[in-house]
């Protein structure tokens, strides 16, 4: 370290902290303002609560421990509510009532690059099937890496079955991994949201995705759950939006003739039987018929529904 740069070169984690070392002990001795600091520095002492971007001054280690403590206590607290949570509609579900408390062992990921690492030794042990919702994907090198591995599995006789948000399939580089996956044997369905973004293999481990996706990026914060209870219940969610979905590679708008549309898109709107019938042209036992065949079609339970559906599906796009 030179007399002009009393820090040196922080590149690498332990010239960071060699470097953060010595900086607390000036800072106690001389109150140099943290922001005066190198970054890497910086975010070495606030991250161990050491400065505080709000004081002027350092904390002692005293109280440095105790506000490291409290952040743990509050994220074991949360950690235990939520499976609490989980626990309890697990009861609910009918076949899996529990005689008792289940522990469940959760592995949390902040770093996307471990959690690929990890997924790598899940894929390798899987045996049977991976059912996966994406609702959004990695940068186009990394989805290329991966893609490699998925074909290895499904070449080995891994069921994959992926369900991803019409967003995700128009980001770079996924229209080509989705065409490859859907050649090898994957079955891929689009929906125009997906409400999780998960993968259940073997029905016996779960990868969630916890925190939201950040400016549309990757999620923030990942848990690997191993319970063969919770991924039942997963996959029960992932076999409901399964059928809301449509067969990668087809334009549900193609599907359907434009009189069709018009019908479902008079149905979303609340038309009568009547304007619907004197606007078609046709008569209202005609019409019947019609909206019957439709309904059956979009697996809805009632006309509203029919139109709700369709309207998810983009099939009123530009009427």
């Amino acid at each position: 370290m030179s007399a002009e740069d009393p820090y040196g070169d922080c590149a690498g984690p332990e010239r960071v902290e060699a470097a953060a070392r010595a900086a607390y002990r000036e800072l106690g001795s001389a109150g140099r303002a943290p922001d005066a600091l190198p970054e890497a520095v910086r975010e070495w002492l606030t991250e161990r609560r050491l400065v505080d971007g709000d004081r002027p001054h350092t904390n002692s280690p005293e109280r440095a421990l105790h506000e490291l403590v409290a952040d743990q206590q509050r994220s074991l607290g949360e950690l235990h509510q939520g499976l609490g949570a989980l626990h309890d509609v697990l009861r609910l579900l009918p076949g899996l009532r529990l005689a008792g408390r289940e522990v469940v062992e959760a592995e949390f990921f902040a770093d996307r690059s471990r959690l690929r690492e990890r997924m790598g030794d899940l894929d390798a042990l899987c045996r049977d099937e991976i059912l996966g919702m994406r609702s959004t994907f990695p940068a186009p090198e990394a989805l290329e890496e991966s893609l490699g591995e998925d074909l290895a599995m499904l070449a080995r006789g891994v069921g994959i079955q992926l369900l991803v948000s019409n967003r995700a399939a128009r980001l770079p580089g996924v229209a080509r991994y989705l065409s490859r996956m859907r050649e090898h044997g994957a079955r891929i369905r689009l929906a125009p949201a997906v409400p999780l973004h998960l993968n259940v293999v073997d029905r016996a481990v779960t990868v969630l995705a916890l925190g939201p996706a950040e400016d549309g990026g990757e999620p923030a914060e990942d848990v690997v759950f191993h319970s063969a209870r919770l991924a039942s219940c997963f996959a029960r969610v992932f076999e409901h939006h399964w059928g809301t979905g449509l067969p990668h590679g087809t334009d549900p708008a193609e599907e359907w003739t434009p009189r069709e549309r018009e019908i479902l898109a008079l149905l979303a709107a609340g038309a009568k039987d009547e304007a619907i019938a004197r606007r078609l042209g046709c008569s209202e036992r005609t019409l019947r018929r019609l909206l019957a065949a439709l309904v059956s079609r979009l697996g809805a339970e009632s006309r509203f529904a029919a139109g709700v559906r369709a309207a998810r599906l983009g099939l009123l796009d530009g009427l």
